[in-house]
């Protein structure tokens, strides 16, 4: 089952803000032997959100989709998961109690009192307004829910509410999935090479080996790195190995002048 993560917002597309979830959505499932297959950006276009949307619903992934779920002119994510499924919009009741009781709690901080039928409160309940159908997702920070529906999970864009609502989210729903498929990495540093040269080598590891995929990431060099590319292998633990050897092999019918990188593996 593949897991996506869709980042929505035109503040993260303008470089007016540095996206954050990628490498924490990333650590978060690596820390529970899971990986991320696709990640998309998207501004804040009510079109692309939404068929962007019906792209990933129809593709049966888990979805992890951050930012746009407020009550703003610029927030349409809520409105275009639900034009994405064709479905109503409706105020979900739970939300809307989660809601008021943040609006008391944050009154009562103030030590004021608060009418919860005036229009600025009214207006919060929009937060809560969800797919038909949509379950909740805990806001530990404020208390104001994210929304779930079709393995699509919607989490408001501020990293301090988002990754903890994500991991709640994951050891709620997938500890099923945590550390079931073995992986291992190992990897060498190629120095002077030319990837098309070892291309057919690439080529014959993957054909011989199915359970691995090969890397190539090349390098220009530093000043203090000659130019090469790291190389390597990764995949299966047992056809890691095997296709390591014969990797090595490879490189050294060419003559290759190559360093070790460490082991990384998650069993």
């Amino acid at each position: 089952m593949a897991i996506g993560l869709i980042i929505i917002g035109d503040e993260i597309l303008s470089g007016k803000r540095q996206d954050k979830h990628l490498p924490q959505v990333i650590s978060a499932l690596n820390a529970r032997g899971l990986q991320l297959d696709w990640a998309e950006y998207v501004g804040d276009n009510r079109e692309r959100i939404t068929a962007t949307l019906q792209r990933s619903f129809a593709s049966g992934d888990i979805v992890f989709s951050t930012g746009g779920i407020g009550a703003t002119p610029d927030d349409h994510t809520r409105q275009c998961a639900a034009a994405a499924l064709n479905l109503p919009l409706e105020l979900h009741t739970e939300a809307k109690t989660l809601i008021q009781q943040r609006v008391l709690d944050m009154a009562a901080e103030a030590g004021k009192t608060v009418d919860l039928n005036s229009p600025d409160h009214l207006q919060r309940l929009k937060m809560g307004e969800f797919p038909q159908g949509a379950a909740l997702i805990p806001n530990p920070y404020n208390k104001i829910p994210g929304f779930a529906i079709r393995q699509h999970y919607f989490v408001p864009g501020f990293p301090v509410m988002a990754w903890p609502m994500i991991e709640w989210v994951l050891d709620t729903h997938y500890s099923h999935l945590f550390h079931q498929q073995a992986r291992a990495e190992k990897a060498v540093l190629v120095y002077e090479a030319i990837e098309s040269v070892l291309t057919p080598l690439m080529e014959a590891l993957e054909a011989e080996f199915p359970l691995i995929k090969v890397f190539s990431l090349p390098s220009v060099g530093t000043t203090t790195q000659r130019r090469h590319i790291e190389l390597g292998v990764k995949g299966d633990p047992e056809q890691v190995e095997a296709a390591f050897i014969k990797m090595l092999a490879g490189l050294d019918h060419f003559h290759s002048e190559y360093v070790p990188v460490p082991l990384s593996s998650d069993a």
